[in-house]
């Protein structure tokens, strides 16, 4: 570990819970979690052996903007105890900037996933069949057209290494239910519609994003996990916009397009290794959505 990259967290002073593909998750208490996000970054579902300096930082202060400024939609998870607080001393290197203590909760094992726009794995449905998760889309449509209006196409959480599953909502409803179900829809399309605003306000364009709900010990839906990062959002520049093409975007698009073209790499572990120019970029692109994103 050096002072600007984190790969993995070595707290011995709390259970640990779990290790995501970004976020290492700790116990505190039996209601409350540490979440430490790290300078890990994957790519098709591969983590990569180096990490990108201060991307952890980087997701956590946008997520807590977001949530801040969304907070009127729904509740969230997060709280207002001090991370460093939770550790021991020599910890708190490790969190400082990077960790939040969250409330615990149960979570829905669904990808809430809403598109304005026609890109990734929807483009390609689209390409097969006019549809994106049954939702049937006009005819004739380009990559990366603005759909006619937001659409809500969930996903089935994978596990780590797997590819989530893109369902109907009638699938959604048999796993959690026609109340639960109609609210995740609900709130994530009004979560969309307000971030896009605020994006198009910033000269950028949000094409689509993901978000995870859990439910409290009153079985109320509660926002956790991240919030409209790089990560779980396609975020492009709106002049460099147009239908047609892949628009660049300040996420890990740019790493993917890199190992696109990397000789006989079959998208499974081991990663090729980054050359330093492509760790930089990357970590520009995430630099620069937070300083258009979440300028005072």
């Amino acid at each position: 570990m050096t002072d600007t990259e984190l790969l993995n967290t070595t707290i011995q002073s709390l259970p640990l819970v779990g290790r995501g593909k970004v976020r290492d998750n700790y116990a505190v208490g039996d209601d409350l979690m540490l979440m430490v996000a790290t300078d890990r970054i994957s790519a098709f579902d591969v983590i990569m052996d180096q990490g990108i300096p201060g991307k952890g930082r980087t997701l956590t202060e946008i997520s807590c903007f977001w949530f801040g400024l969304l907070e009127d939609v729904i509740p969230n998870h997060l709280t207002s105890i001090d991370p460093e607080s939770v550790v021991a001393p020599d910890e708190r290197d490790q969190v400082r900037g990077r960790a939040l203590v969250v409330r615990r909760l149960r979570p829905l094992p669904i990808e809430a996933v809403v598109r304005g726009y026609l890109a990734g794995s929807g483009w390609k449905d689209y390409q097969d069949g006019g549809k994106v998760c049954d939702i049937e889309l006009p005819k004739g449509m380009q990559q990366a057209a603005r759909l006619p209006h937001p659409i809500f196409t969930p996903a089935i959480k994978a596990e780590l290494g797997q590819h989530d599953e893109n369902i109907d909502f009638g699938q959604m409803v048999r796993m959690v239910g026609v109340e639960v179900a109609a609210q995740i829809r609900d709130v994530s399309l009004e979560i969309y519609a307000r971030a896009a605003e605020h994006a198009q306000s910033r000269g950028i364009i949000l094409a689509d994003t993901k978000f995870e709900f859990g439910l409290d010990a009153q079985d109320r839906l509660v926002w956790m996990d991240e919030a409209l990062t790089p990560d779980s959002s396609r975020f492009w520049p709106a002049d460099q916009w147009r239908e047609g093409i892949s628009p660049p975007s300040f996420d890990k698009q740019y790493l993917r397009d890199w190992l696109e073209q990397v000789p006989g790499w079959n998208k499974r572990a081991p990663a090729p290794t980054l050359p330093p120019e492509v760790i930089e970029a990357t970590a520009a692109r995430y630099r620069e959505a937070l300083q258009r994103l979440a300028a005072k």
